[in-house]
């Protein structure tokens, strides 16, 4: 007969668990100890809490399987609570192991005191502390089952003197399950989406995570009903790429005409999307389609609500929609969207060669172009976002991360440790700002130590550039966001990294493609331009008053790289009379 911990091990083994991230102490030692002596499972050292919890959200959401981070007691497991909203909010399914001080000290005030089972319970869908042996394995597979069942967080809390004692029941062997049923929209829905979208003359479609997998049903749908395609920031990797009805994106860092098309239509299809930016959604006219039926209608009022899974919903919806035979709308929409990006053309490629310091959508295009088809990008909070939304390339098999849901700074080179620790030969590239970095700024002792292959591409503009542009667009001069200029290149080389900086745009190729091709890890260290910012598809008359108060920035109103390219073809592909 084993220990509590030896059997908490076991479970995750059979629930598919390859690695706890964590930092080892206190009340955690034994757990940690019964890793050492189990095949197939190994402890990853970070260097913080919170980032073994982005990394296990990372590992989730690039595997789908479960995955799994561990703290120990008062500060150990705290510091997980960012990378578990993180994870939690981006639906991805993680155990996180909280240890708590001893069992009968609880309650009294003692060191390190702090109460898990009450402190993870918002960013959580299940948490529970094991008090006795004899509650184990049942509780630990019930967490399981929770994370994968319901995409998300489950916290399990246990005492390091209980983690020690004796078991008093058998692990014996269990199925958890991993594949899911998909939900079937009721018969009657589906006729009333039917009506809508054959009555309506200009129907918009606007899609997030929940079309992953039904791309060729969007654009059948589309395709019958001549209907712009836009995408929330999250359904971007999916819906986006051969995508002859692309209209960009919409929200805070949009670009293209997909805001237009929306406003303008009669119809707006929300397709798995949970975006939370109502002030862009038109509040009326729309249709919501959704697996889950809390969201439905959370956001925007709606004519109709469809619960049911996109891909199955458009599937049975497809054979009564009638074929529309008016382009006009559409064509306007993806005219104005090939306007909207060729706008921005010369901002990154007039005297590129010559300007100094390095605009950052051109280090970004060439990211874009240098990393591989099925690369995994992290990417930073802030303006990274930006340069990641408008100028990577999806293509069905690259993967974008973020924390876009929970918006942490700091979550690019965590999660690129999680991605990459779960697919060692798979390219994981890091847009990391300065301020994200400097953040978790240990975390590149964790790529070192691990040797963990990760390009990390620093844009480095000594700012906080998100921060700043939040305070011009209300009229405040940005104060408290500039940073004291680092050189990351030299910090990356005393630990002993691969490392560059660069200071010319001329140089920006050269360095990428020496650290995409470096076999371990390498970090480019891009100076970058601070007074380059981005606006908004839409911006309200007391945000471009408070914007000329401030004035004195380039703003940039769409995004470009390979993108404008597929614009301009999708609009060579409108048929002439």
């Amino acid at each position: 007969m084993g220990t509590v911990a030896e059997q908490f091990i076991e479970v995750l083994r059979q629930a598919g668990v390859e690695r706890v991230y964590g930092v080892v102490g206190d009340s955690l030692n034994p757990v940690v100890d019964a890793i050492r002596t189990t095949k197939g499972i190994e402890w990853v050292h970070v260097h913080n809490e919170e980032a073994g919890a982005f990394a296990a959200a990372a590992e989730a959401q690039v595997t789908g399987r479960l995955a799994v981070c561990a703290g120990s007691c008062g500060p150990g497991n705290t510091h997980l609570i960012q990378g578990l909203y993180d994870a939690h909010r981006s639906g991805a399914p993680v155990l996180a192991l909280a240890s708590h001080i001893p069992s009968a000290q609880i309650g009294t005030g003692f060191f390190q005191e702090t109460h898990p089972e009450r402190l993870f319970v918002e960013c959580s869908g299940f948490c529970e502390m094991i008090s006795t042996a004899g509650q184990m394995p049942r509780v630990l597979r019930t967490a399981v089952q929770h994370a994968l069942g319901h995409s998300g967080v489950a916290v399990v809390v246990l005492p390091g003197d209980v983690a020690g004692l004796p078991t008093e029941h058998d692990t014996g062997t269990h199925d958890f399950l991993t594949r899911q049923g998909t939900v079937q929209p009721p018969a009657d829905q589906v006729a009333e989406l039917a009506t809508a979208l054959n009555g309506a003359e200009k129907v918009m479609l606007f899609c997030g995570a929940g079309a992953r997998g039904a791309h060729a049903e969007v654009m059948s749908l589309a395709a019958q009903t001549l209907a712009p395609v836009g995408h929330a920031l999250r359904g971007k990797e999916w819906i986006q790429y051969d995508n002859p009805y692309d209209v960009g994106m919409s929200g805070l860092l949009g670009y293209g005409a997909c805001y237009e098309a929306m406003n303008e239509a009669d119809l707006v299809v929300l397709l798995g999307t949970d975006f939370p930016y109502d002030d862009f959604l038109p509040g009326r006219r729309t249709v919501q389609i959704d697996h889950d039926p809390a969201r439905l209608g959370r956001r925007t009022p709606l004519e109709l609500a469809v619960h049911g899974d996109v891909r199955e919903t458009l599937r049975a919806v497809l054979p009564q929609v009638a074929r529309k035979s008016d382009r006009r709308y559409l064509d306007k929409m993806l005219s104005r969207h090939v306007k909207a990006l060729d706008t921005v053309v010369n901002a990154y490629t007039r005297n590129i060669e010559h300007h100094t310091p390095i605009h950052p959508e051109y280090v970004a295009n060439i990211v874009d172009e240098l990393a591989a088809d099925d690369a995994v990008f992290t990417v930073d909070t802030g303006m990274c976002n930006v340069w990641a939304a408008r100028y990577l390339t999806p293509n069905g098999r690259r993967r974008v991360l973020g924390s876009f849901r929970h918006g942490s700074m700091a979550n690019a080179l965590p999660h690129a440790i999680g991605a990459q620790s779960a697919d060692p030969e798979r390219q994981v590239v890091s847009l990391s700002g300065d301020g994200g970095l400097g953040m978790l700024l240990g975390e590149l002792l964790t790529v070192r130590m691990h040797g963990l292959p990760v390009k990390i591409v620093v844009f480095n503009n000594s700012a906080l550039g998100m921060v700043k542009l939040e305070m011009l667009v209300d009229g405040l001069p940005d104060f408290g966001t500039d940073l004291p200029p680092v050189d990351y290149a030299a910090i990356a080389a005393a630990i002993g990294l691969g490392s560059v900086r660069v200071e010319k745009p001329a140089h920006v190729r050269a360095a990428l493609t020496t650290a995409f091709a470096t076999p371990g890890p390498y970090l480019v260290d891009v100076v970058t331009d601070s007074d380059v910012l981005s606006m908004p598809p839409r911006i309200t008359a007391r945000q471009v008053k408070g914007f000329a108060l401030g004035a004195g920035r380039t703003v940039l109103t769409g995004g470009v790289g390979r993108m404008i390219d597929m614009a301009r073809a999708n609009l060579r592909n409108i048929p002439r009379p």
